[in-house]
């Protein structure tokens, strides 16, 4: 028989932690309920990061002292896409490297220790507050600070000019526009079927465009070349490429960073540099932006 800790994925839904755990399904369930076991809750379902569950099992081992990775991580920005963020980044042509995904994939980097830092946008389905459920509950056993980056007005990125008539979440089931939808475990795919719940409309009631963006410039880029009508991103996204922009949202966008790596050279050359002028007219010039709050803490591991 195989070992099922040698088969499961970085990410494991309730089934698949249940057979790595050897314990029933109804167990897990109870132990979500009281907070004793790291997860994350991603447009309604409940997904256990491989990493923390394997160190959480070790920090209950009789006498066990709960392990954190020794070495700093590589030099890798994880996590879901912010323009301004990518902006700086390649504007200090550091060693930063880029590692375009999900806020949720950026999560399960910073806890498997193979980025120093990762973007999130994640809203939390019963509070309402951004990034801390999550990142609290993934990266407990992990040195992190949450740190917050921007304030971002999302909304639906449209066609120059607007040739729909888009002006609200409701005109997706009335008008059925052709909408283009960011891949599972994005922040923009967790909001965009939040705000679509609260409004009553189904899964049913949309004309899906049939393609999968995976960051907010190809959401805009989908609308541009005119393989889709409209699609959840950032205002600064249809700014820079000369679309029409219906706001919907405001958002926290925050950066979860590993705190060895914050006081080293590349990340602090980073946060020195948003204290610019050049920064500030920056974030002005795309839109959509409120940096106000930059470098305030909202979370700290213990």
């Amino acid at each position: 028989m195989s070992d099922p800790r040698s088969e499961q994925p970085n990410f494991m839904d309730t089934h698949q932690v249940a057979h790595y755990l050897r314990l029933k399904e109804r167990k897990i369930y109870d132990l979500v309920k009281e907070k004793r076991i790291p997860c994350v809750r991603v447009t309604g379902k409940w997904l256990f990061p491989k990493a923390e569950i394997d160190s959480w099992l070790q920090s209950n081992v009789d006498g066990a002292v709960p392990q954190r990775p020794q070495a700093v991580p590589p030099l890798v920005v994880a996590g879901s896409h912010d323009p301004l963020l990518e902006w700086c980044l390649r504007r200090l042509d550091g060693p930063l490297a880029i590692l375009p995904g999900t806020s949720t994939d950026g999560l399960a980097r910073l806890a498997a220790g193979d980025a120093v830092m990762a973007g999130l946008h994640l809203i939390d389905s019963e509070t309402g507050e951004f990034n801390i459920a999550q990142t609290s509950a993934m990266l407990s056993q992990r040195n992190v600070v949450l740190i917050e980056w921007a304030w971002r007005d999302q909304g639906l990125v449209v066609a120059a000019g607007n040739p729909l008539n888009l002006t609200s979440l409701e005109d997706l089931a009335s008008r059925r526009p052709r909408l283009v939808m960011r891949q599972e475990g994005a922040g923009a795919r967790a909001l965009l079927e939040r705000l679509l719940n609260q409004a009553g409309i189904g899964p049913k009631a949309l004309t899906l465009a049939g393609i999968v963006a995976r960051s907010e410039t190809e959401v805009g880029m989908a609308v541009m070349e005119g393989q889709a009508d409209a699609g959840l991103a950032v205002a600064s996204v249809a700014g820079a490429l000369k679309l029409d922009f219906v706001p919907l949202f405001r958002e926290r966008f925050d950066l979860a960073i590993d705190r060895r790596a914050f006081f080293d050279p590349p990340l602090q050359r980073l946060f020195a540099f948003t204290k610019s002028d050049e920064f500030r007219a920056k974030a002005a010039a795309l839109g959509g932006y409120d940096v106000t709050g930059l470098g305030m803490v909202h979370w700290n591991a213990d």
